[in-house]
């Protein structure tokens, strides 16, 4: 199995890095920033084996060019469809890629971008800005409907899967959370470990997809009451009941809360 460690990048970002002991290639995560990388390989004697992008927003991808430049035979993987040009091997739905002798399996996730995709399997999940420990990624291009439909595939994954997704965002996505389900003592209890964590400068990643589905309302819009304690005005008025809807109403919350 691989190993993950976490490159700081910008001011909350993580470009993650998988190696593994017997091997001193490394491949990378949405690289952002290149300089971060390039540091982190010469200071493990490490070489640059490939590049993952889960989505063409810059603050993912301004790193490849110069470390395609440094590493002129790096394929560069990510979405079919995405307006980034820098890939080399593009994606698409249900197909496999093998990443220091793990396989991960493609699943697209519309939402965020129309071009996101998430590399998966039974043990971990590379979410991008798909799904945020306690949150998810701003609809900038696609609907809530294709949001809760991408969500449902990471839903489905086995409840340890590790997730690792590309912001140090939990501290502000648990307090919206805290104001969606006030009395989830789950939710409490993991927000006290995470204020202690950030306290000592620690990172709050990666979380678990049976964490998510306790504490993240966004993973929990399939609850009924999942909206209760949400102000009116962020309600859907044509409410049938599906979860989808709920995605909605707790999107638009959260994007003015």
């Amino acid at each position: 199995m691989v190993q993950v460690k976490a490159i700081k990048a910008f001011s909350d970002n993580y470009i993650w890095c998988l190696t593994t002991e017997h091997n001193n290639q490394a491949w990378v995560v949405d690289p952002g920033q290149s300089a971060p990388v390039t540091e982190h390989l010469a200071q493990y004697n490490l070489t640059l084996g490939g590049i993952l992008i889960t989505h063409h927003h810059y603050d993912h991808t301004d790193g490849v060019a110069q470390l395609v430049k440094q590493y002129p035979n790096v394929e560069v993987y990510g979405p079919s469809n995405s307006p980034f040009k820098g890939i080399t091997e593009p994606l698409n739905e249900d197909q496999t890629i093998t990443v220091l002798g793990t396989s991960f399996n493609i699943i697209t996730t519309p939402g965020h971008t129309l071009d996101h995709i998430c590399y998966v399997n039974d043990a971990l999940a590379f979410t991008g800005d798909t799904l945020f420990s306690g949150g998810c990624g701003r609809l900038f291009e696609g609907s809530p409907e294709q949001m809760w439909h991408s969500f449902n595939k990471l839903r489905a994954l086995p409840s340890d899967c590790k997730v690792y997704c590309t912001h140090e965002y939990t501290q502000a996505n648990l307090a919206f959370a805290k104001a969606v389900e006030p009395r989830n003592p789950e939710l409490l209890a993991y927000s006290e470990q995470v204020e202690k964590l950030r306290k000592d400068d620690e990172i709050s990643l990666p979380s678990t997809i049976g964490q998510e589905l306790k504490i993240n309302p966004f993973m929990r819009s399939n609850l009924p009451n999942i909206t209760e304690s949400l102000p009116k005005e962020y309600c859907l008025v044509t409410k049938n009941n599906e979860p989808w809807e709920n995605f909605a109403s707790l999107r638009k919350f959260k994007d003015n809360f």
